[in-house]
């Protein structure tokens, strides 16, 4: 199993591809870059995944899904995000393309696979109504809930600071430390870091 990782639009954001077998999972494209496409060109794109529906996350869905003819999967909860992106993109002056409706729903416990990798969907609201984390592999893809050092924002429409904080408690706490975190902002780290060191985290 390979992890790519690509930083796309003004935000920094993160968009990660899995590969394996010749399968890809393309996760939160904020943009498309040449080079992703390159990577993508020799392989068959299993699902675009958006971990939540904030602009900076999926600006990518509609020429991704295009090029690749792959399904968009989010969770039902981000539905309302994802049609408001114009709106969203107004509140921080940018343009993004408007994305097509998801092909699927994801639920807690669904399961996604690209060659012989799997990883679990768990629900994980607090940054915004339907996120989801990807769990697998010995890797945790956990979009904008946590990131090294920092935590998720909550002042944003639909975020919650104490659902952050129960996700965070209850679905990444309780993962080994030696899982890689794979944020949606910044560098990546482990479970075993951000329990010892991240100030955000302190008594959970």
């Amino acid at each position: 199993m390979e992890i790519h990782s690509f930083q796309v639009t003004p935000f920094c954001e993160n968009c990660f591809v899995v590969c394996d077998g010749g399968e890809a999972l393309v996760i939160d494209p904020g943009d498309v870059s040449p080079k992703m496409l390159r990577l993508l060109a020799g392989c068959t794109v299993r699902a675009i995944v958006n971990t939540h529906c904030h602009c900076d996350h999926c600006g990518g869905n509609a020429e991704l899904k295009a090029k690749t003819g792959a399904d968009l999967l989010i969770h039902r909860d981000e539905l309302p995000l994802l049609r408001a992106m114009d709106v969203q993109a107004q509140m921080f002056g940018v343009q993004v393309a408007p994305s097509p409706d998801p092909d699927r729903f994801m639920n807690e416990g669904d399961v996604l696979t690209v060659g012989a990798a799997s990883f679990k969907v768990l629900h994980a609201p607090g940054h915004s109504p339907g996120h989801v984390v990807l769990v697998g592999e010995g890797v945790a893809f956990v979009g904008d809930v946590l990131f090294a050092g920092s935590i998720g924002r909550t002042d944003l429409p639909g975020g919650d600071y104490g659902q952050l904080m129960d996700s965070i408690r209850t679905k990444l706490m309780k993962l080994p430390d030696e899982t890689v975190v794979y944020s949606g902002h910044g560098p990546e780290t482990t479970i075993g870091v951000e329990r010892g060191s991240n100030p955000f985290l302190v008594g959970l």
